[in-house]
């Protein structure tokens, strides 16, 4: 199996960075049209259906697989030999932070289903906010990976 993941590695890498960007791409958007959504839509209203499609759409079709893609590849590359030294605090900062992102992911989830319900209470402040959450944990993603400290 390792011979499998070491021979493949680059195109596991290359697969893993696709992957990120797209998950990426859902993550900075999707609190943006929640901001969208709470200050300037009223609930049952056509304008507030096509938000609803549009977020249902962005988290099912591009995030969802994307996220999925983006742990199924890193972990081909977390189990490549030589590739993660468990020893330095890199990879703990980096897996930390994909839990994170993980975890920030599920509560975009959650907001999308208050939208659906109409039981949102948050403010587009409090997106605006929690839309900064992903670019913290970028930052320490690619410090991470890049510098290895």
């Amino acid at each position: 199996m390792t011979d499998i993941l070491a021979d493949w590695y680059l195109w596991t890498k290359a697969l893993h960075v696709i992957s990120v960007i797209a998950w990426m791409a859902g993550l900075f958007y999707l609190p943006r049209l929640f901001v969208y959504h709470e200050e300037t839509v009223k609930t049952g209203t056509d304008t507030d259906d096509l938000f609803q499609t549009m977020e249902r759409r962005l988290l099912r079709a591009i995030m969802n697989p994307a996220m999925i893609a983006t742990w199924i590849f890193g972990l081909g590359l977390v189990m490549t030999p030589g590739v993660v030294d468990w020893s330095m605090l890199w990879p703990w900062v980096k897996a930390a932070s994909v839990l994170g992102m993980t975890w920030f992911h599920m509560w975009l989830a959650a907001r999308r289903k208050a939208f659906a319900a109409g039981t949102n209470t948050l403010s587009g402040r409090h997106y605006r906010m929690m839309n900064e959450v992903p670019t913290v944990l970028l930052v320490l993603i690619v410090f991470s990976v890049i510098v290895k400290f």
